[in-house]
């Protein structure tokens, strides 16, 4: 390397540094000191005491541990093609040439710009059995709303409605990927006379299968760490002594229990030590993920290629 190329990588370096050491000290010794946590016994005001692998087979004696797993499962399997299915239909509804397109964009968008805590609030209300808007609508149509975060047969669909209402993210960052699908491609389908239905199966969605695969692992890992809707909807932790999961713990989420070992009975270990099997379960998804990508997905322009 040349005397100029070493002192701009030694500038680039110094710029980086703030950054590298608070990575360093703030991520990367915190992930190995949980690590270490989840062998000992350990709740804050005490030091920690080693127990070894106490706290995993606690883990796998625990009964709701497997229900809040349960819960995350279903969250993450039903909900996320739910999520995805419904932000690109969006994102292709408001891609085609409509009057004030620009302006139902920015509808669309709008709702992912409300804080999270806020918004579940205002779903708690709409949910409502009584008062809450959704059950009025059906009453006025002459149908029997239900009780819906009181049926452990609806708290977590009603649950993935809430997300629906808050996919504007993804659906710009599909809209951006179909903006970028070439207009040659479409003209030369139509002059084959391919529909509307072939051109998506055989053009829009093996260009964009790229970024399909990244608001999958993305959706997927935010619902295995689902968190804040169940926290507010079941009273911001349901008091000191016991983890409310809600009705029947029907949305006692893996991250929610976790909190609830960790802040709640200040078992510090035990919430390492989840933590830990959050962080291989959700690696082996993704590699799951990325390892069966080329079987039904293209990258990028080879995308584009095999659309041709």
């Amino acid at each position: 390397m040349t005397k100029n190329k070493i002192k701009t990588n030694l500038y680039g370096l110094l710029f980086a540094l703030p950054w590298i050491i608070g990575f360093f000290i703030f991520g990367l010794y915190p992930i190995f000191k949980s690590l270490y946590y989840s062998f000992t016994d350990f709740n804050v005001f005490m030091e920690p005491n080693w127990v070894g692998l106490d706290n995993y087979k606690d883990l796998f004696q625990d009964r709701l541990f497997y229900k809040s797993l349960s819960n995350t499962l279903f969250m993450t399997a039903i909900g996320t093609p739910v999520t995805i299915v419904f932000a690109l239909i969006c994102a292709l509804v408001l891609n085609m040439e409509i009057k004030a397109r620009s302006f139902f964009r920015t509808i669309f968008f709008l709702p992912s710009l409300v804080p999270i805590v806020a918004a579940t609030l205002m779903w708690v209300w709409i949910f409502n059995p009584k008062y809450g808007l959704l059950n009025i609508i059906l009453k006025g149509v002459g149908l029997k709303g239900p009780n819906w975060l009181a049926d452990p047969l609806l708290t977590k669909p009603s649950l993935i409605l809430i997300g629906l209402w808050t996919v504007g993210v993804p659906m710009v960052i599909f809209l951006a990927a179909l903006q970028d699908v070439p207009r040659e491609l479409y003209e030369a389908a139509s002059m084959d006379g391919a529909n509307e239905w072939r051109k998506l199966i055989n053009i829009t969605l093996p260009s964009i299968s790229h970024i399909m695969l990244y608001q999958v692992i993305l959706a997927l890992i935010n619902n295995f760490q689902y968190f804040t809707q169940a926290y507010v909807i079941t009273g911001a932790g349901g008091g000191l002594n016991v983890a409310s999961g809600g009705p029947a713990n029907s949305i006692l989420f893996y991250a929610l229990y976790l909190y609830h070992n960790a802040f709640v009975y200040l078992k510090m270990g035990k919430a390492s030590g989840m933590a830990w099997i959050l962080f291989i379960i959700t690696g082996i998804a993704t590699w799951l993920i990325v390892k069966t990508y080329g079987g039904w997905g293209n990258y990028g322009k080879r995308g584009q290629k095999n659309a041709k």
